[in-house]
């Protein structure tokens, strides 16, 4: 396990399933920043989903609130490839805006640099999603590529930005 000053990242659980489909299935305020299609996850999809991460050795945490453990969300290694780990998270909409975002950020490319000896974390963030570029910046990733027009939304384009942070 590991922890932060206000998390503690547990291993993925079937103990936490409805929280992941509650987070996964609020498409207005989670959901709309990690997929390019709308989409309803059943329960037995997300006991799927859990066993597969499980049988790869995925390296993805469920994040607790410290005091209270209530969930907070997921972070997740997505893969490695040439000495860079390529990130995602997400965050329920109840804990959004209290800072846990990046904290879990600070305390993942820790583990990233210092724990997996790697020398770069990566990502990549839709446009619309203003609070999530905000807080990536403020952790220190930088953009470096930017592709145009991924998907639409209200009429409005949406771009794919990558990011990183160095070691």
């Amino acid at each position: 396990m590991i922890e932060s000053e206000n998390i503690l990242f547990v291993p993925i659980s079937e103990r936490y399933i409805d929280d992941y489909l509650k987070m996964v299935n609020d498409y207005e305020n989670v959901g709309i920043y990690i997929s390019k299609q709308k989409r309803t996850f059943t329960y037995e999809e997300e006991l799927i989903w859990l066993e597969e991460k499980r049988k790869s050795k995925a390296i993805i945490f469920t994040m607790l609130e410290k005091n209270t453990h209530k969930f907070i969300g997921n972070i997740e290694i997505l893969e490695v490839n040439n000495n860079t780990a390529n990130i995602g998270i997400s965050i329920t909409k109840d804990m959004q805006n209290k800072h846990y975002g990046s904290e879990a950020l600070k305390t993942f490319i820790n583990y990233c640099f210092n724990t997996l000896n790697l020398d770069e974390v990566d990502l990549e963030v839709y446009s619309h999603n203003k609070k999530g570029i905000n807080c990536y910046q403020k952790v220190g990733f930088i953009s470096y590529k930017i592709v145009k027009n991924v998907m639409t939304i209200d009429d409005e384009n949406i771009d794919e930005i990558y990011m990183k942070i160095q070691r």
